[in-house]
């Protein structure tokens, strides 16, 4: 039986054991979590080991030299994993800052997830929202009341404008005008998903870009704003 097959060997025998005792908590004595955590050191402990034993046709010197080697793998692989989601967030931030209004999908440390906005060359928090299945890309807004769409947005998401009754009261950038209120039956950013969302559609002219504003923003389980970030989580 060579090397691999007796870890392997090893190896399945302990998930069989943790599979076993799942409803006890314990194998051998010893709680599953522990057990699984010291089953995880096996294949360190052979790589360590096969060092040891290559080294040892060259003498004392070469056998020091082989086990630095492995030391070094071993905890190289061992910090790659604890420090998994620190890398991914590092590789999330870069890719944010690269496609500004692009919604990226981060793993926290709890294991949540939440979508990071980069700000855009504006200066403002933009995203590429889908709108009743239909891509829309909208400006974060925390000081508009309601989801607002423009009226050529509220035609690709499946809305007839011409048959709204405009009957709402808003104020914008350039005064005083009407808006007709709808239902929109889905807005989703990344993983985040409403449904049956209240939100306004602007009369021609009256809106250049659409906002996502507080009937979505306020169903959200934390808005977090930092200098050129904006982060949503869900509830």
């Amino acid at each position: 039986m060579n090397r691999l097959t007796l870890i392997l060997l090893v190896l399945g025998i302990g998930l069989v054991l943790l599979i076993v005792n799942n409803d006890s908590g314990y194998t051998f004595g010893i709680r599953n979590e522990q057990f699984g955590q010291a089953l995880y050191l096996v294949p360190f402990a052979a790589l360590l080991s096969m060092g040891i034993v290559a080294g040892n046709r060259g003498g004392l010197p070469t056998v020091l030299r082989q086990l630095a080697i492995w030391l070094v793998i071993i905890l190289g692989l061992v910090s790659i994993y604890l420090y998994r989601y620190d890398f991914q967030r590092f590789g999330d931030r870069v890719l944010a800052g690269l496609m500004p209004g692009t919604a990226i999908v981060a793993t926290t440390r709890e294991g949540e997830q939440e979508v990071i906005l980069s700000k855009s060359m504006s200066g403002h928090f933009e995203t590429d929202a889908s709108v009743n299945g239909a891509a829309v890309h909208m400006l974060v807004d925390t000081g508009a009341s309601s989801v607002v769409l423009s009226r050529a947005d509220a035609e690709a998401v499946g809305i007839n404008p011409a048959n709204l009754a405009y009957t709402v009261t808003v104020m914008t950038a350039n005064g005083r005008t009407s808006a007709a209120p709808v239902r929109l039956s889905e807005i989703a950013i990344g993983p985040i998903v409403r449904r049956n969302v209240p939100a306004l559609v602007a009369q021609d002219g009256q809106l250049d870009q659409s906002l996502l504003g507080m009937t979505f923003l306020s169903t959200l389980g934390s808005l977090q704003m930092q200098t050129d970030e904006l982060r949503l989580r869900d509830r």
